[in-house]
Parts: structure tokens; sequence; C-alpha cells
């Protein structure tokens, strides 16, 4: 049986990787760009950067900065407003997950038309999109490298995942030096999003030997440093490493795919508007230990990634002990305990249940959970 490995053309990494981005962004022959953003990159003077670094290179562009921490239907709309009202021949998301989201939504209705909602599912468009180039300042979602698009759908109140090769960008950036402003509590989430990446593609049942690689290595990059990062923003090393072991966990769930760590975050960001990161990491180590029925084996390698001595382990102690790994990394970054404290309600866990596993259709869990399964798994997350 065959796999296809998906990856950015162009992926530009390290410390003022930013300023070698831009020359080639010239060199592709783009002149109107649209840079996708929050309002907190243009309040931190990000925007003003990029958008400086562009002109140098004689490129223009036009900023939308409307785009909310879980990019609504509506922000794709607004800013297709703007790309063709200005006629943009490129896109450029700058932000973390929730930019470069809403920027591959922009750049994929650009191109072939209709509504955002039209590509949820797998591989829907028929069109290439329009090119987005995209500059990552966090270090955890690996969305400036991905296939996947999560979109907020607000009249359904769930969050849509589009799953197509069409939406992977055309160049990714990873500078460091964009992330050493981001909060503590930013950093953990986005940091325990990137573990759940490599965990969730390294149980999955479409793992292999390349996944493999990139996700055992992000654990261990993670173990070394996620807590560095967390505690001491400065530290530029520990924010390198960091962007590479979410690098790498993106090559490995780009490609894996995912499981129900994921589907069942998307319903809770979708529903509640919480951090995505978050709600994964809460959700981690309890949707693991359901998958250890069958999937104990691999995760006795995950705890030997997070620093665990397994030799002479049964493979059940070995994922016991992955999961007190996970347990205790979350408590050392800050992560809430449980879902009660995000204000999740459990007379809403049955409805959130249905829509995980209608979003789950997609991805590869190691075993496939039965609807009274996912609502037992929310609760003891609870």
């Amino acid at each position: 049986m065959s796999s296809t490995f998906y990856i950015p053309a162009v992926n530009i990494m390290g410390e003022n990787a930013l300023n070698d981005a831009v020359k080639q962004i010239q060199a592709l022959g783009f002149t109107q760009a649209l840079i996708v953003t929050d309002p907190g990159m243009t309040k931190l003077g990000v925007t003003t950067e990029v958008k400086t670094l562009l002109q140098e290179q004689g490129i223009q562009s036009l900023v939308y900065d409307g785009v909310q921490p879980n990019p609504t239907v509506d922000n794709v709309n607004a800013g297709l407003d703007v790309l063709h009202t200005h006629q943009c021949d490129c896109v450029i998301s700058l932000g973390g997950g929730s930019a470069h989201d809403c920027a591959k939504g922009i750049a994929l209705v650009a191109t072939n038309g209709g509504h955002v909602s039209d590509y949820e599912g797998v591989d829907v468009s028929k069109k290439a999109q329009l090119p987005l180039i995209s500059i990552n300042t966090t270090a955890g979602t690996a969305s400036e490298m991905t296939r996947f698009c999560i979109i907020t759908d607000q009249e359904r109140h769930i969050k849509m995942a589009i799953v197509d090769q069409n939406v992977t960008p055309i160049l990714s950036v990873n500078d460091p030096r964009l992330m050493a402003g981001m909060p503590s509590a930013l950093t953990a989430a986005t940091g325990m999003d990137a573990l759940t990446h490599a965990i969730e593609a390294y149980v999955s049942t479409a793992a292999d030997p390349i996944t493999d690689a990139c996700a055992i290595k992000a654990i261990e990059i993670i173990r070394d440093n996620l807590h560095e990062a967390v505690h001491n923003g400065s530290n530029m090393e520990a924010r390198t490493q960091m962007a590479y072991a979410q690098f790498l966990a993106g090559m490995a769930f780009n490609n894996a795919s995912l499981g129900y760590v994921h589907a069942m975050a998307h319903q809770l960001g979708g529903f509640y508007d919480l951090p995505h990161g978050v709600c994964n990491a809460v959700l981690l180590p309890h949707v693991q230990r359901y998958n250890s029925q069958v999937a104990a084996t691999r995760l006795k390698d995950v705890a030997k990634a997070l620093g665990v001595e397994v030799q002479g382990m049964s493979d059940k102690e070995g994922a016991d002990e992955a999961i007190a790994a996970i347990v205790k990394l979350s408590q050392s970054v800050n992560i809430p305990a449980g879902l009660k404290e995000l204000g999740a309600k459990e007379e809403d866990f049955a409805t959130l249940a249905s829509n995980a596993m209608k979003d789950a259709c997609g991805f590869t869990n190691p075993i496939q959970p039965s609807h009274e399964d996912v609502v037992a798994i929310f609760k003891s997350a609870f």
C-alpha cells in the first residue's frame, strides 16, 4: 500500500528567517499581497515590520487583521472582500494557527469559488488555492506547513475540518525571533498542541517509518525544551528547538493524520470558543488511556521519548507511564486540570460526542470508539 508525503515546497527556519523569506517571495514574482493576521500582531508592530520588508522588495501589501482566536466563516468572508477589492496575487498569513487557517480558507475560496463550508471534508476542492506564504509566530499548530484548515461555523457552533492538499502553503517561515514575545500561557498551549500532534501521529493507523521518526524526535525535543520556553521565554535556544519540534510534529500528523483528541478538541473549541491547544492538552491523557487498549506498545515508545526508563516494563506498564508523563509535563506548564475549569458542561457532552464522531471521519485513531465511549472520555476529562 502506497503512502503520500505532503509538505510545502520551501521551508525557511531559524533566526532571521523572515529576511530571507521576503527575498524568496520577491523571487516568486508576486507584487500585491494580502497579509492575513490578528490584531495582536498589528499592535506589536510585527505586521508593519513585514509590510516594510515586503515594500523593500517592491511588493505592495494590504492587511486584513480581524482574525479571531478561533477563525470563523465571517473572518474568511471579510478577508476575501479585501483580497478581491485589491486584486491580490498572493496571500501571506502572519501569526499562529488562527491566522494560517483563516488565510487558507481565503486562498482556497479565492480560486475555487463558493463558500468556505463547501470544502469541509477531505480533498473536496478542484483547484489549487491562491499562492499562500505562511509566516509562523507560535511553536505549536504547524498550520504553516500542513494541509489542515479549521474554521468555526458560528451558526452550527462547530469547527469545520478542511483536509485538502490544495491548502498546503507554498512557503513556510519559522523565525524564532518572532516567537520571543509569546506569552507563557500561549507558549504552553501551543507546545502541548505540538505534543498532541506527535503522539496522535505516532499511534495513528496511517503511521509509517517517516512519520514515526518525525513524531518521536518531536516528542524528545518538546520533553527537553517546552518547560524552559514557557518559564524563560527569552531563551532563544529553547524557542528555536520548539520551532523545530512543532515543525517535525506537523510533518508527522500532516501525513499520518490525527485522532480523537483533535476531533473532540475541535468541538470544545467551536462550542465554547476555547483555546485549541489547551483543549488538546486536557484531553490528551484521557484519549490515550482509551487508545492504550490497542496501542500500548506504541505508547510505551512515547513514554521512552518522554524520558521514562521503560526497560523491563510490559506494554501496559509503559503505556501507563506515558500517560503519567503527559500529565506531569502538562502540570509543569500550568495547563488546567480538567474541562470543568474551562467552562464545559456535562449536559453538552452527548452533542459534543456526536459532532466529534462526524469530525473524526477523516482521522486515523487506532481504535474507533462508540458514542458512549466518547461521552465517557469527555466525562473522565471533566
